[in-house]
């Protein structure tokens, strides 16, 4: 048997990876969502329908998303990352995790969305918007004697021990927004008691802000808090599920997009970040049960989605809330102050 020469195979060897580079930088992009999983999924698939380009991607919560971008700093793994709560995408902008990106396309997007660009030196897009509120449980409600709760003081009233969800804010970007919107709609000491004595209601701190629509929907918890899109879906269903903005005002979400430093496959990436804000990326989401506001305007929104018009918005200080050390010291507050209380 005739073995290669050292000469034809270093050849060989280098042709190989010469073929594996081509083929990285033609066909894979590397994406984490943080999204609902069911648009996550359908758009990767649609995307590589469309271009034949192979999406790689992972599910996770905005924080933890947050946390591996730090971590893979000196040797990025991941292309792009979208949706999920916008707080943690500046302040990854911040860090100096993400790439600078101008969409020629600006023009096409709603004003908050734009200014997410402006804010963030283009580095994050505004991708979607919801609003903080609650989501119930007409049937287990009824079964236990409550009142559909309207306002934020409804929900620390001692009859809603043991029925509340809310997601944990050091994984949970979804939590993070609940706590900066009460901070600046009562000033910070009142939002803590007020934390401390919802505190008391909770049953569970889940990881993620997409958790509490379902549990509700079965009936397993009485009250959800959480962006009130996710409750859609169940509603659409015919779940026994209904969602109400607060009275005193609440938070909202901008959504984030963005590139990632260093990525290895940007063109590619930018290739997926562009359909991803157009009309046929944004409206995956209302196709799989997703109902957030999309950032493009150039198309007729799905009649599913739930307006904001009738939402008593707060000003939200994206610029402030966003910042690291900001939310860092607000869930170290929440961590010392909140979380050991008993329930």
């Amino acid at each position: 048997m005739a073995f290669p020469s050292l000469h034809h195979l270093a050849a060989a060897v280098a042709l190989a990876a010469l073929s594996a580079t081509g083929a990285q930088a033609q066909g894979v992009v590397n994406a984490l969502c943080s999204t609902d999983a069911p648009w996550c999924e359908a758009a990767a698939k649609e995307f590589t329908r469309k271009t034949g380009i192979k999406v790689n991607q992972a599910h996770k919560g905005t924080g933890e998303i947050a946390a591996q971008l730090r971590a893979e700093a000196n040797n990025p793994k991941t292309d792009i990352w979208w949706g999920g709560t916008g707080d943690p995408f500046l302040q990854a902008a911040e860090q100096g995790l993400l790439a600078e990106y101008r969409p020629a396309y600006l023009h096409d997007l709603h004003s908050w969305s734009v200014r997410q660009y402006a804010m963030s030196g283009h580095q994050v897009g505004g991708f979607y918007s919801s609003a903080i509120g609650f989501g119930y449980n007409t049937e287990t409600l009824k079964k236990k004697n409550l009142p559909e709760p309207q306002c934020w003081s409804d929900v620390i009233k001692p009859a809603y021990k043991g029925e509340v969800e809310i997601s944990h804010p050091a994984s949970s970007g979804t939590a993070y927004t609940v706590i900066a919107g009460l901070v600046q709609l009562m000033g910070e000491d009142k939002a803590f008691d007020y934390l401390k004595a919802l505190h008391k209601n909770t049953t569970t701190y889940t990881r993620s802000g997409q958790a509490q629509a379902p549990n509700l929907a079965k009936g397993e918890v009485g009250v959800g808090i959480t962006f009130m899109f996710n409750f859609e879906k169940w509603k659409a269903d015919k779940y026994p599920v209904k969602t109400q903005a607060p009275c005193e005002g609440t938070s909202y979400e901008v959504g984030g997009i963005a590139l990632v430093k260093g990525a290895r496959n940007m063109e590619n990436a930018k290739k997926y970040y562009d359909w991803l804000m157009s009309p046929e990326g944004q409206a995956v989401g209302a196709q799989v049960g997703s109902y957030q506001v999309p950032a493009n305007k150039t198309f007729k929104m799905d009649p599913r989605i739930p307006t904001l018009d009738n939402v008593k918005l707060i000003k939200y200080d994206f610029e402030k809330y966003g910042k690291a050390a900001e939310r860092r010291r607000l869930i170290d507050r929440w961590t010392k102050e909140v979380e050991p209380l008993p329930r």
